[in-house]
């Protein structure tokens, strides 16, 4: 839902001003003024335009805040609370800390926000590009327990857990990604500098040449030709990826395929699982009803799937069935280990421990396959290879074959 920044003045010509969730301008106003304040502005909040939207949507590395700097941030945050520091004066050390101009105007906003009474999770809450549902939700809690230094540490853990996962698997990528940039770049060498003499030496004697053959040095006069034009075409086709894979029907296809693909089918579920129920554990220990927690968690999943099947949970959850047998019907998403350990927590009262020993199991699992992950894609890329350059080579030997049969 749209948020809105405001400025008023209540009738006693105090000025106020804060943000607001609304369904519209409207709606946002007529709130205002039901609680009896005089609207001087109201405005649709800098991340939440359009534009800004789809600007961020394809430009969104250039100014993202990392998981590692939000992990720092509320260590840091936490020891200096836990030092008899204020939230505002902590806020204000680490804005000047930190390296991240982006980062660094939302915690100078964050504070100003806390100096003019606003809550933390009030404030955090204005930016969930950066701060997610679970973080602001456990802020909440712990503003409403007092217990502010101990969550901060809390999430702090979390995110160390979620950064070591998503480093894991980052690491395992890096080989076939070096493979497949060098593939590429030996390609466009052929395609700029052995293609158009083979082209030539075909054109002077007059053969004619498959359509495979063709079609290869057409792609080679166009990049040899059209460089500059190849180079856009190349960092559009990038931009349009990564804002398409942010929409929904992009996604869903592009999890549809990763739940798919041999290599990464099981890969993909353990990520998930270890997500799922260290998030819920989280929450689940924090004192969030189950409900509740699930629809939050669900936010924190990057898989639409997975998603889908945690708001449906939250919603079986409240006719009362329990979380487990929810959970059957998603066999091809939750191992059934998942589903059995979870159905012991709710038995036995200790869901929230259950859970925090699943996320454990499955960051374990998570490590050893990809410690062997490069091992297990080396044989998909190098059929790929071969085929490519098979391709390649059957392409501008045949005509040379048809030279020789001339003679």
């Amino acid at each position: 839902m749209p948020v809105f920044t405001y400025h008023a003045k209540d009738k006693e010509g105090r000025g106020k001003s804060g943000f607001i969730e609304a369904a519209s301008k409207s709606d946002a106003a007529a709130q205002l003024r039901e609680e009896g304040l005089f609207i001087a502005s109201l405005e649709l909040t800098e991340n939440q335009k359009p534009g800004g939207r789809f600007l961020k949507t394809a430009f969104g590395f250039l100014s993202s805040v990392s998981l590692a700097e939000k992990m720092i941030f509320a260590r840091h945050l936490s020891a200096m609370i836990r030092a008899g520091l204020s939230l505002d004066r902590g806020l204000q050390i680490l804005a000047a800390q930190t390296k991240n101009s982006r980062f660094r105007k939302v915690l100078n906003s964050v504070e100003e926000n806390v100096r003019q009474g606003h809550s933390f999770s009030e404030s955090l809450a204005q930016y969930p590009e950066i701060f997610s549902e679970l973080f602001v939700s456990m802020i909440k809690i712990a503003e409403a327990s007092g217990n502010l230094e101990g969550i901060l540490n809390n999430l702090s853990v979390h995110m160390e857990k979620d950064y070591e996962l998503r480093s894991k698997v980052r690491g395992a990528m890096v080989y076939p990604s070096v493979i497949i940039a060098v593939m590429i770049g030996i390609g466009i060498l052929m395609m700029t500098m052995v293609v158009p003499k083979l082209a030539s030496t075909f054109a002077e004697l007059k053969v004619e040449l498959p359509w495979t053959t063709n079609l290869v040095i057409g792609t080679s006069q166009f990049l040899s030709e059209h460089s500059i034009w190849g180079l856009a075409l190349l960092v559009l086709l990038v931009i349009f990826i990564r804002a398409l894979a942010k929409t929904s029907a992009g996604k869903r296809a592009f999890d549809f395929a990763i739940l798919n693909f041999p290599v990464f089918a099981q890969l993909s579920r353990k990520i998930n699982s270890a997500r799922f129920s260290r998030n819920l554990s989280s929450l689940v220990d924090a004192g969030v009803p189950i409900m509740t927690a699930l629809q939050i968690t669900s936010q924190t999943i990057s898989n639409s799937f997975f998603r889908e099947s945690l708001v449906f949970a939250s919603q079986q959850i409240q006719k009362g069935d329990p979380l487990s047998k929810i959970l059957q019907k998603f066999g091809n998403l939750y191992p059934v280990i998942v589903v059995q350990m979870i159905e012991v927590g709710e038995t036995t009262g200790s869901l929230s421990e259950i859970l925090q020993n699943l996320a454990n199991f499955y960051e374990e699992e998570v490590n050893a396959i990809t410690k062997n992950l490069s091992a297990v894609i080396e044989p998909v890329l190098m059929v790929i290879i071969g085929v490519v350059v098979g391709f390649f080579a059957i392409s501008m030997i045949q005509p040379l074959y048809s030279i020789m049969n001339q003679i």
